[in-house]
């Protein structure tokens, strides 16, 4: 009851006191969003479900002909599944340790009412230190989706959160540096050290800390995403030197240079199949209303801004920012696809398995994570996009569904995505603390847009 009262007063406290934006979610997906005018909150306009977990044989929800079950429970915090060819899928274990200093009147009310949605309390709110940071590795070599062995290859990490392998190297991006470890696929455990590949922006005050990591096609470089430190460049542009970027990384050389910019919050960084085009999901600003900015997915330029902080979606200026850059807004670039506002998407694959119907080849599954900047939850599924010539089109298909219940608590909250060896979808749900693993078993895929 102490929880539940706390919780309500905190977002009542946190009611915004702009203009309604009546604006059809359904409208703010696609090429073409609908953009409403903003409407700036003093005080953010907050909706976290309260986090109740799974009860044994509880799943989410997959269209007719598929079938989802859990391939791992009783994890901690999952947020990254990576899967290797030999069957082996790893399993990112994270939280950011420590908190931030209080530089806002609101961050204290907001930061617990985010403790919540992480299924935490108030005693959670200075930080997550002591809690799980490492990687498991789920060996299912029979391909059946229950893993025989379930073990810790590498731990005592620092806020982990991006993997890659190239060649004999494990790169992971931990949330202040990419580091390597010495790796061959049919290892159950790493012992090496790790060798320190390049420093990433991490630090006191370290607003985005999941880094997103993937190779090119190559193996030649690495491509990094360093989220914002704030949400609108409140704490001035010092504190976001080289961030809301993506970076590219020579591993051998230890140089890097910025790839793309204007990036809030990118996430889920992966190459389109058989392409040397990079794609992310980026979750955008928060504060000028239910219904603005739209989170999006788009294809990454070399050397591109795509706005942040002082535009959104294109060239629509954000009036908050202090001073303006007319010639960067100028500069900046639409992205090629909304997924409507505060969805807040952190997982992103291209299908490229054999064993779901043909519509579905090439298409990309996005996990939204979940609204918190609203009173209407929005997200909080996974998402099915076609993809026809490399491009997205039409809406999205609501694919994996049911973390929320008919009374808006949460059972778990869908991050990473990625396809297995065998075309199953793995889906990391880190406040349900399970790892979800769909195959398809037959019949007609119904669409449901979402």
């Amino acid at each position: 009851m102490t929880r539940r009262l706390l919780l309500l007063s905190a977002a009542a406290l946190l009611t915004g006191c702009g203009h309604s934006q009546n604006v059809d979610p359904m409208q703010q997906v696609g090429s073409d969003p609908v953009l409403p005018e903003p409407s700036e909150e003093l005080i953010a306009a907050v909706g976290v479900p309260k986090i109740i977990g799974w009860k044994p044989g509880e799943t989410p929800q997959v269209p007719a002909g598929f079938h989802i079950e859990p391939m791992a429970t009783g994890l901690s915090n999952p947020r990254t599944v990576y899967p290797l060819a030999n069957g082996d899928i790893l399993v990112v274990e994270t939280e950011r340790v420590g908190s931030e200093p209080v530089d806002r009147p609101k961050d204290p009310i907001r930061d617990f009412i985010m403790s919540m949605a992480h299924g935490g309390g108030a005693k959670e709110t200075s930080g997550s230190a002591g809690k799980p940071q490492r990687i498991t590795l789920l060996r299912d070599a029979d391909g059946d989706g229950k893993p025989e062995l379930k073990t810790v290859l590498v731990d005592h990490l620092n806020s982990p959160f991006g993997a890659a392998l190239v060649g004999g190297d494990l790169y992971v991006a931990n949330t202040d540096a990419i580091v390597r470890y010495p790796f061959t696929p049919g290892q159950t455990r790493i012992a090496a050290r790790p060798q320190k590949v390049i420093d990433l922006p991490g630090g006191l005050i370290d607003h985005h800390w999941t880094k997103s990591l993937v190779a090119s096609p190559d193996g030649s470089k690495l491509y990094v995403g360093v989220g914002s430190n704030s949400n609108v460049q409140e704490r001035g542009p010092e504190a976001e030197t080289n961030r809301a970027a993506i970076w590219e990384v020579d591993p051998k050389t230890r140089s890097r240079r910025i790839f793309a910019s204007g990036l809030r919050n990118p996430n889920g960084l992966t190459f389109y199949p058989g392409s040397n085009t990079l794609w992310t999901v980026v979750n955008e600003r928060d504060e000028i209303g239910p219904n603005l900015v739209p989170d999006y997915m788009t294809s990454v330029r070399d050397g591109a801004f795509y706005g942040w902080p002082y535009s959104y979606y294109g060239q629509h200026v954000d009036p908050r920012v202090r001073p303006q850059r007319p010639d960067l807004v100028r500069a900046a670039i639409p992205p090629d696809y909304a997924l409507s506002s505060h969805v807040a998407a952190l997982g992103l694959t291209f299908y490229t398995g054999s064993t779901f119907p043909a519509q579905f080849r090439g298409g990309a599954f996005v996990g939204e994570h979940g609204s918190w900047n609203r009173t209407q939850y929005n997200g909080y599924r996974v998402v099915f996009i076609r993809f026809v010539g490399g491009k997205p089109v039409g809406k999205p298909m609501t694919f994996v569904a049911g973390f929320l219940t008919p009374d808006g608590e949460a059972h778990g909250r869908p991050v990473g995505v990625a396809v297995d060896r065998t075309g199953a979808l793995i889906i990391a749900d880190d406040v349900g603390n399970t790892v979800w693993r769909v195959t398809y078993t037959g019949g007609n895929a119904r669409r449901t847009t979402a």
